[in-house]
């Protein structure tokens, strides 16, 4: 009897103290699946996810308990696949790739539904930006058949928002000469004198598209209205969007388009603690992320467009904010 009782109590305290980790764990059941350090992954350098997620990556292991390193990426597809693969824990995400990876289609059609990640948050709105140099004769969108037009790095969320916003004019990739270059690259062959427009869905104002501005000039092609009606009808992700005038130096005028919503999202199966912690810790110090973007995330709007499942340790955080 006394021996029994020696390994009940011996047996209960492995378990009080080893078993922490499998406490509140999510849809992990635990901490056991945490990493030591967790990679932030972006987009290109002249995008607006790169900055963003140093930002976030610093403040995350000031304030989390975890260190964290940001990565640039070729955007948002790829970000799907590596969260996957476990090869990033963090990824910033357009609300419309997220909808195409968990239910299968568009580019994720040959890899299957993908519910390795759930949301973290809604963060602003990425607006689809078509940039030409300001001496150009483009003007719409129409003018783009037979260009030379980049959609973005491939298999990116701005490639499928070029093909669904050209398929509104009655086009499609075949009646251009295309080009898949990351945002850095597209504005440099436009200076060049390379590339006759890109196609760049991003927070404004775009680093590359602001630099560009500043040494050769550009133009941003409007969407008409009626085709803007015709694309929200189709693909309700979209919003109508004016980027206010001189947003870029060499544009002085507003100009209507359509945006998406960027989103973070969080491997599924990390622990509860971990991400209530890391949540915490990027919408609270929105203030300090060093990008004019930052000022649009507000953690009253941490679920605005977000349409798949939100990870326990975030809503959890989300609950205590008063976040519905």
């Amino acid at each position: 009897m006394l021996l029994s009782l020696s390994l009940l109590l011996t047996v209960s305290l492995v378990t009080a103290c080893g078993g922490g980790n499998n406490a509140g764990g999510g849809n992990s059941g635990g901490g056991s699946n945490d990493p030591s350090q967790l990679i932030v992954v972006t987009g290109g350098t002249g995008g607006t996810y790169y900055p963003l997620g140093g930002g976030m990556a610093d403040h995350i292991t000031k304030n989390a308990g975890i260190t964290a390193t940001a990565q640039s990426t070729g955007a948002s597809a790829e970000n799907v696949r590596l969260l996957r693969d476990k090869q990033a824990e963090i990824a910033f995400i357009q609300n419309d790739i997220a909808e195409y990876a968990v239910n299968g289609t568009a580019m994720f059609e040959q890899d299957g539904k993908i519910d390795a990640f759930q949301a973290l948050g809604s963060l602003y709105d990425e607006t689809i930006q078509i940039v030409v140099a300001s001496d150009s004769n483009i003007n719409s969108v129409a003018d783009l058949k037979g260009k030379r037009v980049s959609v973005g790095a491939p298999g990116s969320g701005t490639e499928m928002n070029a093909q669904q916003i050209l398929e509104a004019y009655g086009l499609k990739f075949d009646d251009t000469q295309l080009q898949r270059l990351s945002f850095a690259d597209s504005a440099k062959a436009i200076q060049d004198g390379q590339l006759d427009a890109a196609f760049q869905t991003a927070g404004t104002p775009t680093a590359a598209i602001t630099e560009l501005a500043a040494t050769t000039g550009v133009k941003i092609i409007p969407i008409d209205a009626d085709k803007i009606d015709a694309i929200i009808a189709k693909y309700p992700f979209y919003v109508k969007t004016v980027i206010p005038g001189n947003t870029y130096s060499t544009v002085p005028n507003e100009v209507a388009t359509v945006s998406v919503k960027s989103m973070l999202v969080i491997r599924a199966d990390l622990s509860e603690d971990l991400v209530y912690n890391v949540t915490k810790a990027i919408f609270e110090n929105t203030d300090k992320l060093g990008h004019a973007k930052a000022k649009e995330i507000k953690v009253e709007n941490a679920l605005a467009g977000v349409s798949i499942p939100v990870h326990p340790g975030a809503k959890k955080y989300f609950d205590e904010k008063g976040v519905k």
